[in-house]
C-alpha cells in the first residue's frame, strides 16, 4: 500500500483521520436518551453496524422502527440535526488524530490530489476540518446528504481519474461498498479492540502509523 503509485486517495474521515467515532455513538445515545434504555441500547447498535451511514438515514430508520411513529417531517429532522451538532462539532474538532494521519496526509498532499468521502453533513465537515487546520490539504471536502458511492463517482469523473489507481481508507464497511462500486483500491482502518467488519481478505491497518515512509 505504501509503495503503490497511487494517482489520488480518498479518505472517510471519523475513525480514519480523526478518533470521533465514539463520540459520534455517545452523540446518538444522548439523543435518544428519553425514550429508555431499550431504545438506546438498539440506537447505539445500530449506529455502530451502519457506521459511515448518512445521520438523517439513520434518523429516519430510528423514528419508524425503533419508535413506530409517522415518518420524520422536515422540521423534526432539522431539530434532530442541530442537537446533533451541538453535541459533536467541538468535540469533534477537539478530538485526537488518528496516530500517523496528519504527517501522512501533509506528506501526500503534496504529490497527488486527495479527498475526503464523509457520512458527516457537508457544511459541519468542511467546518471540522477547517477548525483542525487541514482544509488546505485537501482538493476536495464531500459529505451527506450525497451518498458515499455518489460522492466518490463524482470525484473520480470530475478529476479524471482511473478507479483502480485511487486508493479509499476508511473503517466502515458502507466505505467498502462504496469504494467496490466504484472499482477502487481499498484499506480498512480496525482499531485494536474493535470488530473487524470488513471480509477477511481486505487488508488493514490499526492506525495509519504504518503508512509513513
Amino acid at each position: 500500500m505504501r509503495k503503490a503509485n497511487w494517482q489520488s486517495i480518498i479518505f472517510d474521515f471519523d475513525g480514519v483521520i480523526v478518533e470521533s467515532v465514539d463520540i459520534k455513538t455517545n452523540a446518538f445515545a444522548d439523543l435518544y436518551q428519553s425514550y429508555g434504555d431499550s431504545i438506546v441500547k438498539e440506537v447505539v447498535r445500530y449506529h455502530k453496524l451502519n457506521g459511515g451511514l448518512s445521520r438523517y438515514k439513520k434518523f429516519h430508520y430510528f423514528q419508524q422502527n425503533l419508535l413506530k411513529r409517522s415518518p420524520l417531517t422536515q422540521s423534526e429532522e432539522e431539530n434532530l440535526d442541530e442537537t446533533f451538532s451541538k453535541l459533536v462539532v467541538n468535540a469533534v474538532i477537539n478530538s485526537d488524530s488518528v496516530a500517523g494521519a496528519d504527517q501522512f496526509i501533509q506528506i501526500e498532499s503534496s504529490k497527488i490530489p486527495l479527498f475526503i468521502a464523509s457520512g458527516t453533513p457537508e457544511t459541519e465537515l468542511n467546518t471540522i476540518v477547517t477548525h483542525r487546520g487541514l482544509k488546505s490539504y485537501f482538493t476536495g471536502v464531500h459529505g451527506s446528504p450525497k451518498s458515499k458511492e455518489t460522492i466518490i463517482s463524482e470525484i473520480l469523473s470530475a478529476h479524471d481519474l482511473t478507479p483502480k489507481r485511487v486508493l479509499m481508507i476508511g473503517d466502515a464497511l458502507i466505505d467498502y461498498q462504496s469504494a467496490k462500486a466504484n472499482n477502487l483500491s481499498f484499506l480498512g482502518r480496525v482499531r485494536i479492540g474493535d470488530k473487524n467488519p470488513f471480509p477477511k481478505y481486505v487488508k488493514t491497518v490499526p492506525d495509519l502509523q504504518s503508512l509513513l515512509p
